[in-house]
């Protein structure tokens, strides 16, 4: 009897053969080839980051902002949220021409940051005060991911509003206290 059963089990060579193992073995094969290849081809070669532009300190009008869109050959481009001027060219993708974001650039983009609308006020100069409570609240937690991740510009001025004189080593944050 024993016999019967040794004979009724499958060789591992027919363990090896059914389907599912030779599915599972195909994947191994494949999966080690790309490892090993991954190993052995050179790496890609990058571009080299476009030379960083010098540190923009100055307060703008609403219509001097309007050249810094991205499309001078500087490629500088600027936004203005809640009166505080950003320099976004490091985003230059999202903000820049052809971007998602791009009608921020070179404009005042609180009310469409506070309101959700991916459009910026042509206005001369947008007061923002008849934005809601939440609005307010919404522009106010974009300017601080702006300030966390962008440079500083200067102000947006009003109209009449004069600039302020900045020095090469002075801070907004200076400026603010």
């Amino acid at each position: 009897m024993s016999e019967q059963t040794e004979s009724a089990s499958p060789t591992l060579w027919e363990e090896l053969m059914s389907p599912l193992n030779l599915v599972l073995i195909a994947i191994i094969v494949y999966l080690v080839y790309k490892i090993i290849k991954s190993n052995f081809e050179s790496e890609v070669t990058v571009a080299a980051p476009p030379p960083s532009l010098p540190k923009l300190r100055k307060d703008l009008t609403v219509a001097e902002i309007k050249k810094y869109d991205g499309t001078q050959p500087d490629g500088r481009v600027l936004l203005a949220v809640n009166g505080t001027i950003f320099d976004v060219t490091k985003g230059k993708r999202f903000y820049g021409p052809g971007g998602p974001y791009s009608a921020f650039a070179g404009k005042d983009a609180t009310r469409g940051l506070a309101t959700g609308q991916v459009a910026a006020s042509d206005k001369e100069y947008d007061d923002v005060s008849d934005l809601t409570p939440d609005e307010v609240a919404s522009a106010k937690e974009w300017e601080e991911q702006f300030r966390e991740k962008y440079d500083i510009v200067g102000r947006l001025l009003k109209p009449g509003e004069t600039p302020n004189k900045y020095s090469d080593d002075e801070s907004e944050d200076k400026k603010s206290q």
